[in-house]
């Protein structure tokens, strides 16, 4: 009996192997110039945007502006969608923008900015305490400061090493690298800001209560 049923577990994981298998298969990978990806099947590419079949929902379909894909891989390999036309905006070549998103991707996996998280943080904190209904003014400064300061690329963080020789790499890591720090650098300030308007709050409470007795 147990033989019979450890066969039945066998033979289902097998079937259910063969069934994600089977769903993978004509799927597209679409690389967006932002250096995200998505998967799906792609219905057509006409009228200026990339029509995709909604895997949750068969009767819906979603959109993408062509001029926002860099390229469409599938089992027959990689067609490039973007063009390099200085008219329209596009300044790097192909190749140029293919370092500009390796650059971004690695940027969004590894690049931490909690010196802005902290820096902000305490700022906002400092700024709360008083009570003030200008402690908000620091810690906003600051964060539309923050993207100002140089990037540091570090080698923790690229995927490849020689990717750092390219320039537009790190453009691409730059770009992403600055919008994380100045979102850090917000919810780090916010996060000070209403722990400081809490402990001024409690502070004048435990004085009024001073003050009563």
């Amino acid at each position: 009996m147990y033989k019979n049923i450890s066969i039945s577990i066998v033979c289902l994981a097998l079937a259910m192997l063969s069934q994600k298998t089977l769903a993978q298969k004509g799927k597209d990978t679409i690389l967006l110039l932002n250096g995200g990806v998505v998967i799906g099947t792609v219905i057509d590419t006409l009228n200026g945007v990339t029509t995709i079949k909604n895997p949750k929902d068969s009767t819906k379909n979603s959109i993408i502006e062509n001029d926002r894909i860099f390229s469409i891989t599938n089992g027959d390999g990689e067609s490039i969608m973007y063009v390099y036309d200085t008219l329209i905006g596009n300044e790097f070549t192909i190749d140029e923008m293919r370092y500009f998103i390796l650059g971004e991707q690695d940027a969004e996996r590894g690049f931490k900015a909690k010196g802005a998280f902290w820096g902000n943080m305490l700022l906002g904190a400092a700024g709360g305490i008083t009570g003030s209904f200008l402690c908000p003014i620091p810690p906003f400064a600051f964060t539309a400061l923050s993207g100002l300061p140089k990037v540091k690329v570090k080698s923790s963080s690229v995927s490849n090493i020689e990717y750092i020789k390219h320039d537009t790499y790190i453009m691409g890591y730059e770009r992403v690298a600055r919008k994380k720090r100045k979102l850090s650098s917000l919810i780090g300030g916010g996060i000070g800001i209403a722990a400081g308007l809490g402990g001024s709050f409690i502070l004048k409470a435990n004085n009024s209560e001073i003050e009563f007795k």
